[in-house]
């Protein structure tokens, strides 16, 4: 039992390793850089499963791979902030998106809710909407304490609140190049507002670089301090969904367990301390970041080969309508506040 435990991981482990260097090397195509690494991994991943052989024999290792390595990558995803970069955007950077990530969470989770979304889903979408897209989900879904018999269910909520935040954050990627000569604003406003709003590194970086240079540095500077929130926000959440929701689910499913602490966000907190103080050349810091993105392709490709389509297809449309007000929303006031502080 044990050999065929092993042996499939070592199936998982290959076959979501391809799926994440095929990934990362797609997303490099002009066509599909808006899509981002982790989307496409995840995409493949669920494209395994016209394979069932394939998909059967890597079955026992894809729990472990979609949950360990995600905390793997979480921690390497560090060594892409540069917390020096971030103190130098000023206080009125950290201040918007402390405010863009507390508001739009809130708000877009009371609207999927109001929607009839269930509370695991709402909370998913709001996280990638308010942070930072697939890796939000990712970060914040360990967090996010269900029995036994809704892990299946939870793995669900995180295929389709990371197809929720890819598409909108693509759209509104769009939406925001297009409506970019109706704004008239400086390149700086327009690189904080694309990083104020929108969902994806990847998506701030395309706006961002529409505007020239220096709308790109601020677009990433501004993307970079609400990815910084994820952390903090992760044990926010983690104690919000103990003590509340999953307060209300304890006569039916079991009494609530400890709070899990993510002390993989402490290794994220350390990695971008790492990465910003000790000396490392440009070339090893860019190696780790890919490593990041490589691990957290497979765990998506883990994810999307135990997708259930016809569920996420059933439950897409309510929580996809509310985070489409609140994607709308959000762009409308950090464009303002890009206008009037910046």
């Amino acid at each position: 039992m044990n050999r065929f435990r092993t042996s499939g991981f070592w199936v998982s482990f290959l076959v979501t390793l391809v799926c994440a260097t095929l990934g990362s090397l797609l997303a490099q195509l002009p066509m599909l850089t808006l899509v981002g690494a982790l989307v496409i991994s995840l995409i493949l991943g669920m494209l395994v499963q016209v394979t069932p052989t394939v998909k059967k024999a890597a079955e026992p290792g894809t729990g472990f791979i979609s949950n360990k390595f995600l905390r793997l990558g979480i921690i390497l995803l560090g060594f892409k902030l540069n917390l020096i970069s971030l103190a130098h955007a000023g206080i009125k950077t950290i201040l918007l998106a402390i405010i863009v990530v507390t508001c739009t969470i809130i708000g877009t989770y009371l609207l999927s809710r109001r929607f009839g979304v269930d509370p695991n889903l709402a909370i998913l979408v709001a996280s990638g909407t308010g942070i930072c897209g697939a890796a939000a989900v990712m970060g914040i879904s360990p967090q996010i304490e269900v029995p036994e018999s809704k892990q299946e269910e939870q793995k669900e909520n995180e295929v389709l609140a990371i197809a929720i935040v890819a598409i909108l954050g693509t759209v509104f990627t769009f939406i925001e190049i297009g409506i970019k000569p109706l704004l008239h604003m400086t390149p700086t406003q327009f690189g904080v507002m694309a990083g104020g709003s929108l969902h994806e590194i990847a998506h701030a970086v395309a706006v961002g670089s529409s505007g020239g240079p220096v709308s790109l540095d601020n677009a990433i500077i501004t993307k970079l301090s609400r990815v910084l929130l994820l952390a903090p926000a992760a044990l926010i959440i983690g104690f919000w969904h103990r003590k509340y929701v999953r307060k209300n689910e304890s006569a039916i499913n079991g009494p609530i367990q400890k709070l899990p602490i993510p002390w993989f966000m402490g290794g994220f907190i350390l990695a971008s301390v790492i990465g910003t103080f000790v000396p490392m050349s440009a070339g090893l810091l860019a190696g780790l970041v890919k490593l990041a993105y490589i691990t957290l392709g497979m765990a998506m490709a883990a994810l999307g080969m135990s997708v259930n389509f016809r569920v996420i297809f059933k439950r897409g449309k309510e929580p996809f309508s509310a985070a489409i007000l609140a994607s709308t929303v959000l762009l409308v006031f950090v464009a303002g506040a890009s206008k009037m502080f910046f």
